[in-house]
């Protein structure tokens, strides 16, 4: 054989193998073929329980459809997703809700209700950095941006007609880490909700728009946190500023930009049925802000997006595992036999997309390979099997 032949056999078989090559780097495993499945429909003893869920940072749309059969499953009926802002709307005008669809829609169809918590700013929606310097973060929303932010929820609300009913503007607005590093601002909130609450009525009449979600705090320092119970107390007054009054001193007309009250109600160490006390925090805590919206005449419905309790001994706040559940069941009664204007209890937190090896794995009710935690099985017996 020739050089010249041997080296054209030689090219031959390079390029044939180059070819192998690639087509084995282009193979990709089967994907797993998700459906959304048969309707179905939540079979519980309390009709306020609920889960808060984190199928947000989820990748395996699986999962997502099994943790939330599981949820079913265990008799609860509500679930509350973070949808961040920043996920669907990347660049101005440019939304994209499919992440979120599938979420909702297979929460749907496990007939799980769907209370949407809306923040996280995108960078294009915020400056870089604040006066002093440091770099704003994902809270970080300033009056200019409001309306941009108003016509993202809008958008949402619109798209999940008919999906979604509940929508929770912002969360902990008291705490300054949420509030974008900056001093809390209880005004402020207000008039971002004044500017929300119509775009989204507008585009969605039948969405109830959602206040609040206080983070139960002691702390009066503005640079830090603000008790939740004078944030209340101020939003209130920001609302209703330069209304005339009638002769019980209530504002003669206070037009709410919102249809209900979010809510956090965490036990720490207490039992569920611990007496509510303006320096203790605990789950009946509850009670002492529906006292704030009963003296601004505001009787709207409440619904409790965040609560429970955490069995890591080695948290300041933790309990054993035995009282956890104790708790957390005995919660869910409480509520529904005590507080008629609660819709619902969802407790912090159902699943975890990944370890966090903290204290904070220890609020999940099933590990993020969905193993199901003794509390899951006794919920499920509590609220459904028996």
């Amino acid at each position: 054989m020739s050089r010249k032949s041997l080296a054209i056999k030689l090219a031959q078989a390079a390029a044939l193998l180059a070819g192998i090559f690639w087509l084995i780097s282009q193979a990709r495993p089967p994907q797993l073929l998700v459906t959304l499945g048969e309707q179905q429909a939540v079979r519980t003893a309390n009709p306020i329980a609920g889960v808060h869920t984190r199928f947000v940072d989820e990748v395996e749309e699986w999962k997502i459809k099994r943790g939330l059969e599981m949820a079913r499953e265990m008799g609860a009926g509500w679930v509350v997703e973070f949808f961040p802002w920043a996920y669907y709307e990347g660049r101005q005008g440019a939304r994209d809700f499919s992440g979120a669809d599938r979420i909702v829609d297979h929460a749907n169809r496990q007939g799980l209700k769907v209370i949407a918590r809306l923040g996280f700013v995108p960078a294009w929606a915020r400056p870089k950095t604040l006066p002093d310097g440091r770099p704003t973060t994902f809270t970080h929303l300033d009056p200019e941006h409001y309306a941009d932010f108003a016509a993202f929820a809008a958008a949402f609300a619109a798209h999940f007609r008919g999906r979604i009913t509940q929508i929770v503007i912002w969360n902990e607005p008291n705490l300054s880490g949420e509030w974008g590093m900056r001093p809390v601002d209880p005004a402020a909130y207000a008039r971002m909700l004044q500017v929300v609450y119509p775009a989204i009525k507008q585009a969605n009449p039948d969405a109830q728009v959602l206040a609040g979600a206080l983070a139960p705090t002691l702390e009066t320092d503005r640079n830090g946190a603000l008790n939740d119970l004078v944030y209340l107390e101020e939003m209130y007054a920001a609302l209703e500023d330069g209304r005339p009054k009638t002769a019980d001193g209530l504002p003669s007309y206070v037009s709410r930009p919102f249809d209900g009250i979010s809510m956090h109600s965490y036990g720490r160490n207490a039992p569920p049925d611990e007496a509510p006390a303006p320096d203790r925090i605990n789950f009946r805590r509850t009670e002492l802000l529906r006292e704030v919206m009963l003296k601004h005449g505001d009787t709207s419905p409440v619904f409790i997006t965040e609560a429970g309790w955490n069995d890591d001994p080695r948290w300041a706040f933790g309990v054993s595992p035995a009282q956890r559940i104790a708790y957390t069941l005995g919660a869910w009664d409480y509520a529904r036999d005590h507080w008629d204007y609660a819709r619902c209890v969802a407790m912090w937190v159902y699943k975890l997309p990944a370890p966090e090896n903290s204290y904070r794995d220890h609020f999940q009710f099933i590990t993020p390979g969905l193993e199901p935690l003794p509390i899951y099985e006794e919920a499920k017996r509590h609220l459904v099997d028996r």
